[in-house]
């Protein structure tokens, strides 16, 4: 490598933003794509995949990458927007390599890590290359690492990347692992990267993600192996966990708490917003549900039962069962603290219900509602029996989807009471919960319609050449691109 070529620790490309020539941001980095090679040779880095608008992920080759420094990534300009599918000789190097158990099979090769490389780290397993000698047994011989982060190093006079460097942790797996040595060592000196790997951690690749919102790290989740996905739920906490399957499609969610012991899958369920804890219940089939149920706390297992009970595209079905609920001589300024919970969704906390004493659902007797502007225009003092909007009729559990859609577009509303025969408030429906009706079933896995224009639309004639592997000139130059992923390199090593 010649002196002063540009080495990037691939965990710091995360979510860095790409731009075009001309300084407009075209989407942020997710993973690097890459093709182990064997006989030690270092993996070549084929490309990026990139989130562009509408959550569609593309794939943006090295040779169109014209810079990467300064927390961003330059390229040509030139961008073919078909969706990225990650080929049988490709690896994602977060989503694959760390925190993978490797073998340190050459002492010799190893440094101290570099300043930029001490706070590197994400990770998770591959299948595909491994170097280095083995044992009789069939085991690779050397002492057994953790994957923290790689390296990548640009050729020199070429636009070619390559991963040179692998940031690893000494230590056996397990709470303690952290308090290793760590090091940097060349590619070269670890082998094991294209044994299965059962068990793989995913604590370094949930770090590099930790500031994703919890919608953002769903899909990247969606885009990981059933294997690596569960790995990764697993390393999440409840209430992130809890967050990140409110926003997945309803197959990875069943899947993901499928594979979760039953304590903490009704953890975790305690932890999502009743409403989307029940429907995912109703997704599994009646006794799992019940053992479920059975295992969370008696209070939140109520709040669910109920929601349970209603037909899924009524109110009652929709709502959720822990609006704001306040009782008439509660303060504005009681009402304001309430609302800046930032645990709170903006739906939710737009707007306080005024009920009788007692202050939960389904007990309090219903007296009205209070928007948050009218909040902001009231001294603190004001009560809210006293400024309390009694006008507007609440909705019954029974109410079907579109009179529910119809009362929020007709009052200007993001969400709505529901009350019982007896006037006792059971809960609120809010705009979110409609609109994941009213989308088509799996408007989660497809982009935003009409977010990216004619860019965002993929042709019949894009789908044929994308699924056909087509890598002829498509007049954006991308047939060199494709070549150079395509079964050609296979024979190179993977």
């Amino acid at each position: 490598m010649a002196a002063g070529a540009p080495r990037v620790f691939v965990s710091h490309l995360s979510g860095i933003a790409v731009f075009d020539p001309n300084g407009d941001q075209v989407g942020r980095v997710r993973d690097v794509v890459v093709m182990l090679r064997v006989g030690g040779r270092p993996p070549r880095v084929l490309g990026m995949v990139v989130e562009v608008v509408g959550r569609r992920r593309i794939f943006l080759p090295m040779t169109r990458v014209t810079g990467v420094e300064s927390g961003q990534v330059i390229t040509t300009g030139v961008l073919n927007m078909r969706r990225f599918e990650q080929r049988p000789t490709e690896t994602l190097v977060l989503g694959e390599l760390l925190d993978r158990r490797v073998r340190l099979v050459d002492p010799d090769a190893q440094a101290r890590p570099p300043a930029d490389a001490k706070n590197g780290g994400s990770g998770t397993g591959g299948t595909d290359g491994t170097q280095g000698d083995r044992t009789g047994d069939g085991e690779p011989e050397g002492e057994e690492v953790t994957v923290l982060d790689v390296a990548m190093v640009q050729l020199p006079a070429r636009r070619d990347w390559e991963i040179d460097k692998v940031f690893v942790r000494r230590g056996k797996a397990g709470a303690l692992r952290r308090k290793g040595e760590t090091l940097t060592v060349d590619w070269s000196a670890v082998t094991g990267f294209r044994l299965a790997e059962e068990g793989q951690g995913a604590e370094n690749l949930v770090a590099t993600f930790e500031q994703l919102r919890a919608a953002d790290l769903a899909n990247v989740l969606h885009h990981l192996s059933p294997k690596r996905r569960g790995e990764v739920a697993a390393a999440l906490d409840d209430d992130r966990l809890a967050d990140v399957l409110e926003e997945l499609p309803d197959d990875d969610q069943v899947e993901i708490l499928s594979k979760l012991k039953e304590e903490r899958a009704a953890d975790v369920l305690e932890a999502m917003d009743p409403d989307d804890a029940a429907d995912l219940l109703a997704e599994l089939p009646q006794d799992e549900q019940e053992r479920l149920l059975a295992l969370m706390q008696p209070q939140d297992a109520a709040g669910v039962r109920r929601l349970l009970s209603y037909e899924e595209r009524t109110a009652g079905g929709l709502m959720t069962t822990e609006p704001i609920v306040l009782r008439p001589d509660a303060t504005v300024a009681d009402a304001l603290a309430r609302i800046r919970n930032p645990d709170l969704s903006p739906a939710l906390a737009a707007q306080v219900y005024v009920t009788r004493p007692p202050e939960e659902t389904p007990t309090g007797k219903y007296l009205g509602l209070v928007h948050f502007q009218r909040l902001l225009r009231d001294p603190p003092f004001t009560l809210l029996g006293s400024i309390v909007d009694t006008d507007l009729q609440p909705l019954t559990p029974e109410t079907a989807l579109p009179s529910v859609t119809s009362f929020l577009a007709t009052y200007n509303m993001i969400s709505a009471p529901v009350v019982d025969a007896s006037g006792s408030l059971l809960g609120a429906v809010t705009v979110d919960d409609v609109l994941d009706h009213l989308l088509p079933e799996d408007w989660r896995e497809t982009d935003l319609h009409g977010a990216m224009g004619g860019q965002g639309a993929e042709s019949a004639e894009d789908r044929e050449d994308r699924d056909g592997r087509d890598d002829g000139d498509d007049g954006d130059g991308r047939d060199d691109d494709e070549a150079a992923r395509g079964p050609m390199e296979a024979a190179d090593g993977s």
